[in-house]
């Protein structure tokens, strides 16, 4: 099955609809014969890049084999240019601008770009092409809001983990999208009227409209040459793909999945001293290291280490038993299965072990409803009502439970 953006995107402001049958919308990266190649990750601790034990020779390094820079990354035909140059449309207040520019994107209709798997493209090549993977359809917003002088900031947010199994290649994949400061609909706050804050997501998921890490050009750029370099080794083009990991790590010393999936490469290549260096190297920078760890498990014990093996698996299985984003993708999952007291109790995990999470609320509404409690979904809907959140999808859903769930 794969994963990825629906062709319509979902601007989260005031309301947010959600949908249990949605694909997951996130930065795409690769695996070769399980070895994970994740996507984005949230790195505390930023080392040189120095620190990496290259092997240029060995894999026939060339700066020339990387073709498309920072600023072709996010450069705009020049067609488009100009119609986002228009003096009339930058006259207009933000949110007016905002409607604009996705009225270019995406018709009346909001279905003119298509989801293309498995290949990141530049914002020209994504605009041509009307297709593309939620980090090329992040680029080209981002590319078109600055433009428009609305101060796009791209960001990562953390939402539930999802990893995509193509054959004997798997996607481990991680949530980006663009916040636009100020240019929502308007809101009265201690008596001032001011505009809200808006996030331009391809598909919204639990946590996606919470406050992400901002990525700069760079970040980006980094993550784009990653996912490169994971298409180039899923078609075993090592040398392209060192290129870019290269490239990638230059671009970002602290964007910790490139260590990851270079570390594929090196394991690949026989270099496992080396690939184990990148794993660790990983791990210290990750806020959440579940894959390096994983892999490092998988390491040890493909060389006898069972018991070093063995501690990486508990701190795993504690780390899981401890995170919201698990139950909560387990919940949804159970859901999807129509295994609803599975999902009322995997969500009720996530809900004691977080605080805010609106899309907790709401699916745990819907899985008591599922499950035929009426009163405990109702219970749901009042705490999202108390905290103000989505008043209109509060109406929907107490409509919807009006009814016996089918």
């Amino acid at each position: 099955m794969v994963h990825g953006c629906s062709p319509s995107p979902s601007l989260i402001g005031d309301s947010m609809t959600t949908s249990l049958n949605r694909l997951v919308c996130r930065v795409i990266a690769t695996i070769i014969l399980c070895w994970a190649l994740v996507g984005c990750a949230i790195s505390p601790v930023t080392p040189s890049s120095t620190a990496v034990v290259w092997h240029d020779a060995l894999f026939e390094w060339s700066p020339t084999r990387v073709t498309v820079s920072q600023d072709e990354l996010f450069a705009l035909e020049p067609a488009l240019i100009q119609k986002l140059s228009d003096p009339a449309l930058k006259k207009l207040p933000n949110a007016r601008r905002l409607e604009a520019m996705m009225n270019l994107l995406y018709g009346q209709e909001m279905r003119r770009f298509d989801y293309a798997a498995g290949h990141s493209t530049t914002a020209r090549e994504t605009w041509a092409s009307r297709r593309g993977d939620c980090l090329s359809l992040t680029v080209l917003a981002y590319a078109m809001g600055r433009q428009l002088d609305l101060s796009p900031q791209m960001q990562e947010v953390k939402v539930p983990p999802l990893i995509d199994r193509r054959g004997n290649v798997d996607y481990y994949n991680h949530h980006v999208n663009v916040l636009f400061r100020r240019s929502g609909p308007t809101q009265t706050l201690e008596g001032r009227v001011t505009s809200t804050d808006m996030v331009l997501d391809f598909e919204p998921q639990v946590g996606s409209r919470l406050r992400g890490q901002f990525l700069d050009d760079a970040s980006i750029l980094a993550r784009f040459y990653n996912n490169l370099a994971a298409e180039f080794l899923a078609k075993d083009q090592r040398v392209q793909a060192y290129a870019h990991f290269k490239a990638a790590i230059a671009a970002d010393a602290g964007y910790a999945p490139s260590y990851t999936n270079l570390a594929t490469l090196y394991r690949s290549a026989g270099l496992l001293a080396d690939a184990e260096q990148l794993l660790r190297q990983s791990i210290a920078m990750s806020e959440v290291p579940d894959v390096p760890l994983h892999l490092l498990q998988q390491h040890l014990e493909s060389q006898g280490r069972q018991q070093e093996a063995q501690a990486i698996q508990a701190q795993l299985k504690n780390r899981r038993t401890q995170d919201p984003y698990y139950w909560a993708a387990l919940g949804l999952q159970h859901l999807k299965e129509a295994q609803f007291s599975q999902a009322v109790e995997a969500l009720e995990r996530a809900q004691a072990l977080s605080n805010g999470f609106e899309e907790v609320h709401r699916l745990l509404a819907v899985a008591y409803w599922r499950d035929g409690q009426r009163g405990r979904a109702d219970q749901q809907l009042s705490l999202m009502a108390q905290q103000n959140i989505d008043p209109d999808g509060v109406l929907a859903l107490r409509k919807k439970f009006r009814v016996p769930a089918q």
